[in-house]
């Protein structure tokens, strides 16, 4: 691969690919579920892994995947349906952010709440979890309560998970409020993870056997996934995706004594469930479960329609991950022990950032201009560089370069007139005080919006915006805020060596 010094990169390579079949999934899971409420009777508590909307990281590792694929999932079910929210006191008190999104939990409560709604989805109540006297939880509920929400206190009890025998009797589940509920279905979710959705489902069980109410438990996780071999890159990425939280992917030895078959679970799961099954076997007199895989519904591994491009699509993710977490070393400096997992990870894979064609791309662009750079491959395996100049920053000019390549526009065209950029790069430096006169993606993109009024070329190449979704990404430096959340909106999969912020 040589550069030979010109300001872009064309390589020809394969079409991108989808490698899942959403439509079978949307169908099979949704009958899954429906005979496990059958199962049980009356009611089925689902506890739902992962994220019910948004989940981009099933998108990146499962091309096809929608995003949204499990809420419409869901849709096929609502007339059978609601929905609990759940939120730990424990999170509302000391203002937990979701990383994603970069808002409060208890702001995402209400969120999630009118994303569901929006859709038909009934929401019928909000659980505060961990509840043990705090005022901000007790100022949440007067505040949800005043929008018209339901609200019950689930308390902490002493010794949980492990002590059984307090926990299923009136001093444990028996203290928490009853949550009142009227579908066959009750889909338990939260805004992120240690919410304590599984102990609502448990507590629900409880009341719900008192009072003479058939109710089951099930447990919809994503990833990893069961039928899929442990070490699979889909499964691989997974744990990558998690270093943060100390996952560990495992073989579950329960499903292999009961069944003789190899099912991947993960270290969490394993070790509660003796717990779960004596807790189960406290409400019900017996368990109904001989193993975690068991209790899940998760038909995700069976529609995998092009195994190859899932496989490549997961190291990618393995590897923008890496980046990732190296990028919040650099930043914070207090992820070493994430870092070093997934770098263990990454040998696992036998995989070197060398995988990642932007990487490569990008990096021999750095050796030959001497400044930062960035790639990106675009749907049908072309790859596109730019680099560092007086006017724009290299992810600014990427755009530009991408978006003339698809637009059929010569490199050698203008869009932005110089004359434009320089009162632009003025009022940055003189009038508001910044470092930095290069123009940022979303000042060229409004720029090109400007333009794009009397300018044929400009308008053709705003229009070509859509198509960076799913293409991938990388920088040479870190980049700012503002062009991170550009290329995110854009659906772009970027990745940025530890190299100092461009401001």
């Amino acid at each position: 691969m040589c550069l030979q010094g010109q300001s872009r990169l064309v390589i020809f390579a394969f079409r991108m690919k989808t490698g899942f079949d959403n439509e079978k999934y949307l169908r099979i899971q949704s009958e899954q579920i429906k005979k496990r409420i059958a199962q049980f009777g009356d009611k089925l508590y689902l506890e739902f892994g992962g994220k019910l909307f948004d989940d981009h990281h099933a998108s990146r590792v499962l091309p096809g995947f929608k995003p949204d694929s499990k809420l419409h999932m869901l849709m096929q079910l609502k007339d059978e349906a609601e929905i609990l929210i759940v939120i730990s006191a424990l999170d509302i008190e000391k203002n937990k952010v979701r990383g994603d999104l970069g808002i409060t939990y208890d702001e995402d409560v209400l969120r999630l709440r009118g994303e569901f709604e929006n859709v038909g989805l009934y929401v019928s109540s909000v659980v505060i979890t961990h509840y043990n006297g705090q005022s901000s939880a007790d100022a949440y509920r007067k505040r949800l309560e005043r929008l018209g929400i339901k609200v019950y206190y689930h308390y902490t009890i002493e010794g949980y998970p492990n002590n059984v025998a307090l926990i299923d009797s009136d001093e444990g589940f028996g203290k928490n409020d009853y949550v009142e509920t009227s579908k066959p279905l009750v889909v338990v979710t939260a805004p992120g993870p240690g919410s304590g959705k599984m102990a609502v489902c448990l507590s629900q069980l409880y009341h719900e056997n008192k009072r003479g109410i058939k109710a089951g438990y099930a447990k919809f996780e994503t990833f990893p996934v069961w039928n899929l071999p442990l070490k699979h890159p889909v499964n691989i990425a997974y744990e990558a995706a998690t270093a943060d939280l100390n996952d560990v992917n495992m073989i579950d030895p329960f499903h292999f004594e009961a069944y003789g078959e190899i099912a991947a679970s993960y270290n969490r799961d394993i070790e509660i469930f003796p717990v779960l099954s004596a807790l189960f076997e406290g409400i019900y007199g017996e368990s109904p479960y001989k193993s975690p895989t068991d209790m899940g519904v998760n038909m995700i591994g069976f529609c995998l329609s092009d195994e190859d491009v899932c496989c490549n699509a997961a190291r990618e993710e393995i590897i923008r991950r890496y980046y990732y977490a190296l990028c919040n070393l650099a930043e914070k400096g207090d992820n070493e022990n994430e870092v070093n997992k997934i770098s263990l990870i990454l040998k696992q894979a036998k995989l070197t950032t060398e995988y990642r064609r932007t990487t490569v791309a990008a990096h021999e662009r750095k050796e030959l201009s001497g400044v930062a750079t960035a790639a990106i491959e675009l749907q049908d395996g072309t790859i596109i560089t730019s680099r560092t100049s007086s006017l724009l920053g290299p992810s600014a000019a990427l755009i530009l370069n991408a978006t003339k390549h698809l637009a059929g526009i010569p490199h050698s065209e203008q869009l932005i007139p110089e004359e434009m950029i320089a009162p632009i790069q003025k009022t940055k430096v003189t009038y508001l005080h910044g470092r930095n006169p290069r123009l940022h993606t979303d000042e060229v993109l409004v720029a090109l919006s400007m333009l794009s009024i009397n300018d044929e070329n400009c308008r053709k190449a705003i229009d070509q915006l859509p198509r960076l979704e799913g293409c991938q990404m990388h920088s040479t430096v870190m980049l700012s805020d503002v062009d991170r959340k550009i290329f995110k909106k854009l659906g772009v999969g970027l990745t940025c060596d530890p190299v100092k912020k461009i401001e």
